[in-house]
């Protein structure tokens, strides 16, 4: 190997970063700009305005801004400049909010109820919503709208206890989650989300008027009454250049490399004071301030064994756990 050859096992530098890169980066701020409302008159900034703002060149700029126009989310005007065409709305995973009361200050949430019937539904939604064999459930499909451009396609599945009052009520003009509420006389508790972007098939790519095959968003929420039981299933099909989704997090103390949360040493063990009994056995260690778990009924099926304190619903056929398990 010659001094002027490269050697083949040195690790490899960072690669030069080309304009198509500075662009799409530019073109993702001003996309988050647009969803966060930064541009109120409906404007962006002039060409040498986001120069500056983003300290790239002028083809930079102007090649960001053709990714947007691209996208549908801009045009150019003569005389005024790039104007916002459509703007993304931020939906925030931080609550268990429906869509109309999310979306309701950017417009009117309409709903065009396309089935809305008992049937008996797949193996995987009774397992999900804890349904026994042979058991039927409630689906509602509807395609939602904002304002007169289609947002989404829902597909839900109920508890038919929950979701037959539901088929007399105004599914075209409510959010479900309200009516849920409306029907059971209480909140509902919590929900498990999980969000996924897919190629939409022509029949969904039809419905959303999105060009085919065009990647939307997939939710799956699954959501209980606050005794833990499981009620409302549902699989979204979201237009990925209308919705996105935000959350504030905070980083756990007992996440991986963040500083753990541990209970001191036993009693009569180095590091403990004497006299200092230490946590009580079996009993999870609590920051100061905090008070403890208390004794709490949870729902149990008709049928099922009786709950204990702090005990969670089970679905039936199950033994069902005791003290704090769920």
């Amino acid at each position: 190997m010659t001094a002027s050859s490269p050697d083949p096992t040195a690790p490899a530098g960072p690669r030069a970063r080309t304009r198509a890169d500075r662009a799409r980066q530019v073109a993702e701020v001003l996309r988050r700009q647009i969803a966060s409302g930064a541009f109120p008159s409906g404007v962006l900034p002039d060409e040498r305005s986001l120069i500056a703002d983003h300290g790239v060149s002028r083809n930079t700029v102007r090649e960001a801004l053709g990714v947007l126009r691209d996208e549908g989310a801009v045009e150019r005007r003569q005389g005024v400049g790039t104007v916002v065409r459509r703007r993304t709305y931020e939906h925030t995973l931080e609550r268990l909010t429906g869509l109309a009361e999310t979306l309701s200050a950017y417009g009117r949430v309409s709903n065009e109820v396309r089935v809305a019937d008992v049937v008996r539904p797949p193996r995987e939604v009774a397992r999900k919503l804890c349904v026994p064999e042979g058991g039927q459930v409630v689906y509602i499909e509807r395609l939602r709208r904002l304002g007169e451009a289609p947002l989404s396609l829902d597909l839900t599945y109920l508890a038919t206890d929950i979701g037959r009052p539901l088929l007399d009520a105004d599914l075209a003009g409510r959010d479900l989650f309200s009516l849920i509420e409306e029907s059971v006389g209480g909140p509902l508790g919590s929900a498990s989300v999980t969000v996924h972007a897919v190629n939409a098939d022509p029949g969904t790519s039809a419905l959303l008027e999105t060009p085919p095959g065009q990647a939307v968003f997939t939710v799956e929420r699954l959501s209980r009454l606050p005794d833990g039981r499981p009620v409302d299933l549902e699989f979204l099909r979201i237009r990925g250049d209308r919705l996105a989704f935000r959350a504030e997090l905070d980083r756990d103390a007992g996440a991986p490399g963040g500083l753990p949360f541990a209970p001191g040493p036993a009693a009569g063990t180095p590091g403990r004071p004497p006299g200092d009994p230490g946590p009580a056995t079996d009993s999870p260690a609590i920051p100061p301030g905090v008070p403890g778990p208390t004794a709490a009924t949870r729902w149990s099926p008709p049928g099922g064994p009786r709950p204990t304190a702090a005990t969670y619903w089970s679905p039936p056929g199950t033994s069902g756990p005791t003290g704090n398990g769920r």
